[in-house]
């Protein structure tokens, strides 16, 4: 089908049709192409199909956190605010919760009054006291060999399951347990009355710009590796391809026409994809209910991506494979005889792969500056922004490996192999590691970001771990002596401080005393841990000053003052006060940091110097000292806590505290992050299995001239080794830019961590080095002499 010199192309007058016949062609030629067709397209479709499954997911991500917050408010047990009367449709509902090494278990004690009580999402029924509803975790936990100490803490017997409606994940550890008498321990805290589940007044907090500037930047360093692969995979076979375009030329076929159909054979792959990838997606959906992630687990049916953006990447995978294949064969000139491919290329230009990164750059500028106080950074300039600097790296990573390889000179046979095979095509090479170059890119920035404003989300712990290691907060109505000797035989406990406390005022608590103080009773060297005592015995009381906010103790410290102590949360019937009087012995005490790094004031009461009713109404905290070094000693700890009261509530404390909200972004990029590594890393042996293939023959002619086995293996790996440490080199370079950049956005000084850039370009090479090894024994298969024969 040939055209005259000064007429116009015959392809150019086909009509519509007749391009969608060339489509057609071209994906029929994908399937009927025999064995070679066939493994050319599973490749292509396996490699595409990987890449829609991640972006499958990630579009399902959304739908799953809406669905775990959700969940979340809809169980809430809200508390706080004044309190409810008792009534036929109320309950009261204890917070329980406990951990069990490392594990955060969530439980309840409810006791019901009247019919009408809430019943709580994932519950049929009230479990009756003694018994518990627990949920499919906890109960599979019980049961296994390794939670003997757990089954000494939750002494129930199991009635029930929770439903998958109370729940936010498929491992989450729950339970309900059934219990009396909590009307005297509620304190509008952890123990209460309420009538609904449910936040009763849902808000949304501000949206904190950095947070939001993290979030961006996570989804687009997860996403931006996904399409890279997706690009490379539907140009698999691009050699053999070639070739066979070669032939439609030889037999007619203008040169429109060949390209058509070439789009036409990588549409075909790219459809494939598509189903593979939704396959895959049903199945990892359902599968991940049986998986857990750094504490995070969901049920299948949250993962439901929103049919929009599903709509979307239906349309954009085969329209990205129709556009990358009509791409790579502008450049390239398809004639009877041959590819002109096969001949030198023209040297790859600089010039406008710089202008990716430089536009990244500047669309970033702007922000420069912004911090967290001068309004919402612009998510489509952070988004283009970040975009463009990675794609930047695949448009950059193909000239410095040209540029490299073309100066490599001699060296081992192996090594020559290698250079000389790169050098023909250093565009496949790059390619393959266009990928992981732009994830450890991203993950770089995302890095140095997270360390630079880690700051601004972390807060040094007023504890003074020092003094104490864990503190147990005991509910009134328990004998904190006695509760602190069960403690200190405790294995792996040395010492305990026990303090109880109450509030005193000027009049009784009915009528609302105008003036309160705090009241904190211990023995004299447990007061001696939050104040400067001039002497002490058991019967002394004390007047402390110099604690912050505290202006009433001294108008309330007079000899024979009457105080009233508070016996109860709210205004109860069966509310009582207990009278204590100022004494005239009473000494002077100055307030020091205690272990927790309040200070404390009002008055301090050595045991023999109060009321023995007021016992019974006041609750305390245990601070205990303790050796780390002992096995399972938070267990231990926390069993001894539940003997003695379900109440009891033991807190482990740690140097510093971080924002939950900082670390939930934090978990989600290291989910994802493990999500897309493990795509790369198969991505990359399937790019790496179908270099191999498309190189069969050679590599049998090699071995039938003489060629070591051991040398074409090094070879393969030297191949890949100059790719991939060119590009993590700029992978590096334009990470921490990135880096840099963001962390001038959010107003943060800029600094790299050089060790985490060290084990992240590692971790990088790491992920290659594992593909290039589990491709050695189809490379082992395919050196063989056997491999010339052809039909």
């Amino acid at each position: 089908m040939s055209t005259r010199r000064g007429q116009p192309d015959g392809g150019a007058e086909r009509p519509r049709r007749g391009s969608l016949r060339d489509l057609s062609l071209g994906a029929r030629f994908a399937v009927t192409g025999g064995r070679e067709g066939w493994v050319r397209l599973l490749l292509t479709a396996v490699g595409v199909g990987l890449g829609v499954a991640l972006l499958l997911l990630t579009t399902a991500l959304p739908s799953a956190l809406a669905v775990r917050h959700d969940r979340e408010q809809a169980r809430m047990d809200y508390t706080y605010g004044a309190p409810l009367p008792r009534a036929d449709n109320t309950l009261l509902i204890a917070d329980v919760d406990t951990m069990y090494r490392g594990k955060d278990v969530r439980g309840r004690l409810v006791e019901p009054e009247g019919p009408r009580a809430p019943l709580a999402p994932g519950l049929a029924r009230f479990p009756a006291k003694g018994d518990m509803v627990v949920s499919p975790a906890l109960r599979d936990l019980l049961a296994s060999d390794d939670a003997r100490l757990l089954r000494e803490r939750l002494p129930y017997r199991i009635v029930g399951t929770i439903g998958e409606s109370g729940l936010i994940g498929s491992h989450e550890l729950a339970y309900y347990a059934g219990a009396d008498g909590l009307v005297p321990q509620i304190d509008g805290s952890r123990v209460g009355r309420i009538a609904a589940f449910g936040n009763p007044q849902p808000a949304d907090q501000p949206a904190d710009p950095v947070l939001v500037l993290l979030v961006l930047v996570v989804f687009v360093v997860l996403l931006m590796p996904v399409a890279v692969f997706i690009t490379a995979a539907v140009r698999f076979g691009g050699e053999r391809r070639d070739r066979r375009l070669a032939a439609l030329r030889l037999v007619g076929s203008d040169s429109r026409m060949t390209r058509r159909i070439a789009a036409g054979e990588a549409l075909a792959g790219a459809v494939f994809g598509l189903v593979l990838g939704t396959v895959f997606f049903l199945a990892g959906r359902q599968a991940a209910g049986s998986v857990e992630i750094l504490g995070i687990s969901v049920f299948p049916s949250y993962l439901n991506p929103s049919p929009v953006l599903v709509a979307l990447v239906a349309f954009a995978v085969p329209a990205a494979a129709v556009l990358v294949t009509v791409l790579a064969l502008r450049g390239v000139v398809i004639e009877p005889l041959g590819v002109v491919r096969t001949a030198r290329p023209a040297r790859r230009r600089l010039w406008w792969r710089l202008l990716l990164p430089l536009g990244g750059l500047a669309l970033l500028y702007p922000m420069v500056g912004q911090g967290r106080t001068n309004g919402d950074f612009n998510q489509y300039l952070v988004i283009g922004g970040v975009m463009l600097l990675l794609v930047g790296i695949t448009a950059l990573l193909p000239w410095i490996v040209e540029a490299v390889v073309a100066r490599l000179g001699s060296g081992s046979v192996a090594w020559q192999l290698a250079v000389r095979r790169l050098q023909l095509s250093s565009g496949n090479a790059a390619r393959m590691v266009n990928g992981i170059a732009v994830a450890v890119a991203g993950a770089i920035a995302l890095q140095m970001l997270f360390a630079g404003v880690e700051g601004d989300y972390t807060k040094q712990s007023p504890n003074d771990l020092t003094r104490a290691q864990l503190q147990v907060d005991v509910p009134k109505g328990i004998d904190l002596a006695a509760a602190a000797d069960q403690l200190a035989a405790t294995r792996g406990v040395r010492g305990t401080t026990a303090l109880a406390d109450a509030t005193v005022g000027d009049r009784p608590w009915r009528k609302d005393p105008e003036r309160t103080a705090q009241l904190t009773v211990g023995d004299c060297a447990a007061l001696r841990e939050v104040a400067a005592l001039p002497s002490c015995r058991d019967g002394d009381a004390f007047a402390v000053r110099g604690a912050e906010y505290d202006t009433d103790t001294p108008k309330m410290s007079a000899p024979g003052t009457t105080l009233y102590l508070d016996t109860a949360y709210g205004d109860r019937p069966d509310r009582q006060d207990i009278l204590l009087t100022v004494p005239a012995g009473l000494k002077q005490a100055r307030t020091i940091e205690g272990p927790g790094g309040n200070r404390t004031g009002g008055f301090l009461l050595t045991p023999g110097a109060l009321p023995a009713k007021a016992a019974g109404v006041m609750g305390g905290t245990i601070y205990l000292s303790v050796d780390t070094s002992v096995p399972d000693l938070k267990e231990y700890i926390r069993n001894t806590a539940a003997r003695i009261g379900p109440l009891t509530q033991p807190v482990v404390w740690s140097a510093t505290e971080q924002s939950r909200r900082f670390t939930s972004i934090r978990t989600g990029l290291f989910v994802g992050a493990a999500c897309v590594l493990a795509l790369i890393g198969a991505s990359l042996l399937v790019s790496q299995l179908e270099q191999l293939r498309e190189r069969r023959k050679l590599l049998s002619s090699l071995v039938a001239f003489g060629t070591r086995r051991r040398t074409l293996g090094l070879s393969v790996l030297w191949q890949t080794a100059v790719p991939i440490v060119l590009g993590l080199l700029l992978a590096s370079v334009v990470g921490v830019a990135l880096g840099a950049v963001l962390l001038r956005m959010t107003s943060t000084s800029v600094s790299v961590d050089w060790v985490s850039v060290l084990s992240l370009t590692g971790f990088g090479a790491a992920v290659v080095l594992v593909v290039t090894l589990l491709s050695l024994p189809p490379l082992l298969r395919l050196m063989r002499p056997d491999g010339l024969r052809t039909e």
